[in-house]
């Protein structure tokens, strides 16, 4: 079974797996960062010739949509018309497209036992559903640091003894969201090939927080280039524990999604604004799995000139799109 639909209509074999997999050996060779407290605002490189992006497809009232083929959409690439080389869809199969998603749990704030547990239950119910499709988690925490309970799985087992290893940060005085954000995108980079089984994996980060980062050694314009450059979406989970939201007012835009994190990285906020956790989460595991692949080869001469090429997707159905980055640049080099 073919992983990865292709579509050749210029009738060269050329661009076949075989190109995939030399795409997926270049994306390894990388200037990985040594440490962010001395280093910053360093860039991730990328060197691979296939432009791919990570597209949510809802309808006007926020359904999401599943089910579309390659020709519901057009693909503008410098303003100019083209066809996609790929396109694959998220389906639940045994051997369908990979998906790899990092929790990064905020546990500075007041949390209670109780809506602690309530948060367990909540991340196992989200957990159990994607169990079916092709699914990796990795589980951090973040307060004054970052640290990582559990790296990929997909074993329930693990999972699990890592959610019940959670615990709120007695003494934390800063939020570090942004650097959460960035090991998790860090992680997803190392850890999650970007393909596997020549399948283009979905690369997620679920960040759960108040939305209020505090201390953050590294900028929210740096994590949204660098989760652009792996191709990686960002969701935000809001929780009322945090930010005492009243489930009479609509809730006000935190610090977290006026960065622009969650919008520039094709993401969503989901608000907790009721005691069940439960809603929020199987809302957001309708939004991850209802997401499309689509990418294309550019010139060759795009691919060296090391310029931004801005790339827009529509949908032919006047459906809503969000993808997960604005345009591409084939190599970022450091200075």
């Amino acid at each position: 079974m073919t992983a990865l639909i292709h579509i050749d209509r210029s009738g060269k074999q050329s661009r076949s797996i075989r190109a995939l997999a030399l795409s997926a050996f270049a994306a390894l060779f990388v200037l990985v960062f040594t440490g962010r407290a001395q280093q910053p605002e360093e860039i991730i490189r990328i060197d691979t010739d296939l432009a791919t992006f990570e597209v949510s497809v809802t309808d006007k009232t926020g359904r999401p949509i599943r089910n579309l083929t390659v020709n519901d959409f057009r693909v503008f690439e410098d303003g100019v018309e083209r066809k996609p080389d790929f396109f694959e869809p998220i389906k639940k199969e045994e051997f369908g497209r990979p998906m790899s998603i990092v929790f990064a749990l905020d546990v500075s704030g007041s949390m209670t036992a109780q809506e602690l547990q309530r948060l367990r239950s909540a991340l196992q119910s989200f957990v159990d559903p994607l169990a079916d499709y092709n699914s990796y988690f990795a589980v951090t925490t973040f307060a004054m640091e970052v640290k990582t309970l559990q790296s990929f799985t997909n074993r329930r087992e693990k999972l699990e003894k890592s959610f019940d290893k959670l615990k709120r940060d007695q003494d934390g005085l800063s939020t570090h969201a942004y650097d959460a954000v960035d090991d998790a995108v860090r992680m997803l980079f190392r850890r999650s090939p970007k393909f596997s089984g020549n399948r283009l994996t979905k690369r997620a980060v679920i960040v759960i927080t108040d939305g209020f980062p505090v201390g953050d050694v590294v900028s929210p314009e740096t994590v949204i280039e660098r989760a652009n450059a792996v191709e990686t979406t960002v969701y935000a989970v809001i929780l009322p524990s945090y930010s005492r939201l009243q489930q009479t007012k609509k809730p006000l835009i935190t610090p977290l999604e006026a960065s622009g994190l969650i919008e520039r990285t094709g993401g969503r906020s989901f608000y907790a604004t009721d005691s069940s956790f439960d809603p929020l989460f199987q809302a957001l595991a309708e939004e991850i799995t209802a997401s499309y692949a689509i990418a294309f080869y550019p010139s060759e001469e795009k691919r060296t000139d090391q310029k931004f090429h801005e790339v827009r997707i529509e949908s032919r159905k006047g459906l809503v799109i969000k993808q997960n980055r604005p345009g591409y640049k084939q190599i970022i080099e450091t200075k």
